[in-house]
């Protein structure tokens, strides 16, 4: 009608539907669940939320949430920058520290000075920031490929499985109301705090013996951490499957 403006259709509205009960099921779950449950159940989550919002509070005017996404993804190519470069450059691995560094801060930030601020814009910063982390991700693991520190299927490995994760995610959100933003007490900051250990330990310690062979440290903690985001992955997914089944039996 001239005047009206018609709501926006989503996939649900273009499928054909044997059973028209399902998709007014659909329809209506959008109306009883706008929002998505965000849920961090980290190690360090509780300080991490601390420091946040005192940096947040403190923030010049000036900062806005825009401007430390850029930063974070910057430094995360930075990151992958400094570990392709390792090979020549032997202290690589400290610049690759500074760059974990900004890139928590600006990962970590933009969304808290958005929230202290009253700034929110949910879906564009929801895609937003978790395409600036793919970006980021490939650029990190791509420079661990390519720095003789790490054998390349691992660090493709790692790609794959923290794209994984990040699906179940992004599905589970939509589906199922909730945003896990940590996986059995590890989070993204955690990852990062393994990495610049594991940074530091390259100066004295690159290689680890372990069932009678020589191994790469990152070699060994790489294949560690595919295996634990498989598990991960199959745990979550189980978990989401069960639930949504029992919510949306058929009726016989």
């Amino acid at each position: 009608m001239p005047g009206q403006i018609a709501a926006t259709p989503t996939l649900s509205d273009f499928c054909e539907q044997i059973n028209p009960r399902v998709l007014s099921e659909v329809r209506q779950a959008r109306r009883v669940r706008p929002n998505v449950e965000r849920i961090q159940q980290s190690w360090v989550a509780g300080v991490e939320k601390r420091v946040l919002v005192a940096l947040a509070q403190r923030a010049p005017e000036w900062v806005t949430p825009d401007q430390l996404t850029v930063l974070g993804l910057a430094a995360q190519i930075g990151a992958g920058v400094g570990y392709a470069m390792s090979g020549a450059y032997p202290l690589a691995p400290l610049a690759v520290i500074a760059c974990l560094f900004l890139n928590w801060l600006g990962d970590s930030l933009d969304g808290t000075l958005a929230r202290t601020r009253q700034q929110l814009r949910p879906r564009y910063g929801f895609y937003v920031d978790h395409m600036v982390d793919s970006f980021g991700s490939l650029a990190l693991m791509g420079g661990l490929a390519l720095s003789g520190y790490m054998h390349p299927a691992i660090a493709i490995g790692l790609l794959i499985g923290f794209l994984m994760l990040s699906i179940q995610s992004y599905l589970a959100a939509h589906t199922v109301g909730e945003f896990h933003l940590s996986f059995w007490k590890f989070g993204p900051t955690e990852l990062r705090l393994l990495l610049v250990a594991g940074n530091l330990a390259l100066f004295w310690k690159p290689q680890v013996h372990l069932l009678g062979h020589v191994w790469k440290l990152f070699d060994v903690g790489g294949a560690i951490g595919i295996a634990g985001m498989s598990l991960m992955v199959i745990f979550a997914t189980a978990q989401n499957t069960a639930r949504l089944y029992r919510e949306e039996r058929i009726a016989r």
